[in-house]
């Protein structure tokens, strides 16, 4: 996996800090991970952006940015509103592979959910990935609605005939209510994929040291940790009926 496409099924889910984790893992192991963040919306021009948290967290050794739009608006609109040019699907794709030539780990982490339009053209992550012919990460919420949202996004990758990594939850609650517990066991059959990890919630506010040695516990193999699917959800679930 040279080059992973990072997704969430919405915004504000945990995308970033599922990416910093991947990115710690694979740092971990020896690996040499770059960020791509191809549009940047609701940051500031001297502000943190997204891929640059992703490496303070991870110690990722490179970061790259295409584009960075004041409103924090889908990437397309966000461009047309300051007058900027959009960034595009094969710019994207472009940027990924020269990063890929350099590093063993490109993460390219989208902005919102897949079909998200990044130009005029109607231009989404999904257009990036299939030009890529890379694999997509989904990134989904632990609570209510995620089933839908998660099936929603595997469906327009079948569409589009691009693999799925698999899901990880972006922000597993420290107190999980009954959805969320009922979601562990729903959410590997509404993506058509595994559950591949769950990120506690407040993970991004941990010093980046601790961040780095707790990130391998938070994934599962496939993605260079060691969480386990199954014992987290025997231990997390709500049995059915329960």
């Amino acid at each position: 996996m040279g080059i992973v496409v990072v997704s969430g099924t919405g915004t504000e889910i945990g995308k970033t800090v599922v990416t910093a984790a991947v990115a710690a893992a694979a740092t971990a192991a020896g690996r040499s991970v770059a960020v791509l963040k191809p549009a940047q919306t609701g940051v500031g021009p001297d502000e943190r952006g997204d891929a640059d948290e992703v490496v303070r967290l991870s110690g990722a050794v490179a970061s790259a940015e295409l584009g960075r739009f004041p409103e924090p608006l889908a990437p397309g609109t966000a461009a047309r509103r300051a007058g900027l040019a959009p960034v595009g699907p094969g710019e994207v794709a472009e940027a990924a592979r020269k990063l890929a030539a350099e590093h063993d780990l490109v993460l390219v982490e989208g902005a919102g959910g897949l079909l998200v339009r990044f130009d005029e053209e109607g231009g989404t992550l999904a257009d990036a990935a299939a030009l890529l012919g890379a694999p997509v990460l989904v990134v989904a919420p632990a609570g209510l609605g995620t089933l839908n949202s998660t099936a929603l996004t595997a469906e327009a990758l079948r569409a589009r005939g691009i693999e799925q990594l698999g899901v990880v939850v972006g922000s597993w609650p420290a107190a999980p209510d009954l959805a969320a517990r009922c979601n562990l066991a729903d959410l590997p059959e509404a993506a058509g994929a595994p559950l591949l990890g769950a990120v506690p919630e407040g993970s991004g506010s941990l010093p980046p040291a601790e961040f780095r040695a707790a990130a391998g516990s938070w994934l599962g193999p496939a993605l260079g940790g060691t969480w386990d699917a199954g014992a987290f959800t025997r231990t997390h679930a709500e049995p059915y009926g329960g």
